[in-house]
């Protein structure tokens, strides 16, 4: 068993910190007052495109996509196993990195669905601007009326008339779906409620502008509406109309499409917030060596250096059992490492969100105000129990996995 990262991914993680270090720390203040000076805008604020431009010149660009992806791509071309702690960086810098190097959700997620089950047509229209920066997206899934974490009561219905298909219901938390840039949005719906349940739902492409397609509100996540990355809408579908030349794989795939954006999605998710929890650990540990209470830096008492221990246990056990799940998806596929995937799932959110809390405290009201990143960090992880799937039905999957042991 060698722990060691191969050549790829040691040149490749170098480059990456080297950057951050370069041009993202330093662009942090730059866009939080560039947000400031445009508080009614959800579109990316000029600093970001130019952290862009920056990470395409030096071929830091799509860096999620695997060697699997199309040919005549840009960047990319790394495994699982390769971009997992290149992931784990972009999470120091949540709110610029990922979008940086065109690593973020759900861009990515998407890029991969349109990739795997687009048509010729679908790719040069949508994949190819989404790979070039030139566009962003948004994923349509959860809905306000139902437990949208069983898919069978996705409401949304997707009907075929003629030659196109009319979408009608409501979605919301379409991430990034209040960026005006955001022209295309992937859509699950039902085509046939009468179908087994998992072959009742399909996935469709909606272009932004097409008539009967409204975008009703931001919504915010713990008071944060995440304007600065392109929020998460509300979104209208009032007899909207497509050609049937825009439904991904075929009628009665949408399950299968949405398992297959999923599972690569969630250990992204689990991957940044790894990175997150690091960037919180170099914050405490420069605050607790400064802050001096009861006549001594905080670092020398006993309870501090309890919390630092236990959180940077956590880390190192989780980072462990994150590789191996990415070392699975390569190696037997993501089907075979459904065990793992999930059990990142639960595990990283959660111990994550403890990690923030413990920071925030250290930090006392600072932590909790906008002087720090550790309440926005902290709004994200949490949020993160219930993106792609609630913690407990997660468990209740491995659960079960457990039982057939």
């Amino acid at each position: 068993m060698d722990f060691a990262h191969d050549d790829t991914t040691l040149e490749i993680t170098a480059r990456v910190r080297a950057f951050l270090d370069e041009h993202v720390y330093p662009a942090e203040a730059v866009h939080t007052r560039q947000v400031a000076d445009t508080p009614d805008g959800w579109a990316f604020r000029p600093v970001v495109r130019e952290l862009q431009a920056a990470a395409r010149d030096q071929g830091l660009w799509n860096l999620f996509l695997p060697p699997t992806a199309p040919s005549g791509r840009e960047g990319g071309g790394l495994t699982n196993l390769q971009y997992a702690p290149v992931a784990e960086l972009t999470g120091r810098s949540p709110g610029l990195a990922p979008r940086a190097f065109n690593c973020a959700a759900p861009d990515t997620g998407n890029m991969e669905v349109i990739d795997h089950f687009g048509t010729p047509e679908q790719k040069e229209r949508w994949l190819r601007p989404l790979l070039a920066g030139e566009i962003r997206s948004s994923f349509c899934m959860t809905e306000p009326d139902v437990a949208s974490s069983d898919a069978t009561q996705i409401a949304t219905r997707i009907r075929r008339v003629g030659d196109a298909y009319e979408i009608t219901g409501r979605k919301w938390f379409a991430t990034g779906g209040m960026n005006p840039d955001a022209r295309i949005l992937v859509v699950m719906g039902k085509t046939d409620p009468d179908a087994p349940r998992h072959r009742q739902q399909s996935m469709i492409l909606v272009p932004r502008d097409t008539p009967g397609v409204r975008v009703v509100r931001g919504l915010s996540v713990l008071g944060y509406d995440d304007r600065d990355h392109g929020g998460h809408a509300e979104i209208e579908f009032d007899g909207a109309v497509v050609p049937v030349s825009h439904l991904l794989a075929g009628e009665g795939e949408g399950f299968a499409v949405a398992q297959a954006r999923l599972g690569p999605g969630r250990i992204h998710h689990c991957m940044r917030a790894l990175g997150t929890a690091e960037r919180a650990m170099d914050l405490v540990r420069d605050r607790v060596r400064e802050r001096v209470a009861f006549g001594g830096p905080l670092a020398g008492q006993g309870v501090i250096r309890e919390w630092l221990a236990t959180s940077r246990i956590e880390i190192e056990a989780l980072r462990l059992l994150v590789l191996k799940t990415a070392w699975l998806m390569d190696t037997v596929g993501n089907r075979v490492a459904m065990t793992e995937i999930q059990a990142i799932k639960i595990a990283v959110p959660r111990a994550v969100q403890q990690i923030l809390d413990r920071a925030m405290q250290w930090f006392g009201g600072a932590g909790l105000s906008q002087d720090t990143p550790l309440a926005a960090m902290f709004a994200g992880a949490r949020s993160l129990r219930l993106a792609d799937g609630p913690d407990e039905v997660h468990l209740a999957s491995l659960g079960r996995a457990e039982l057939r042991r």
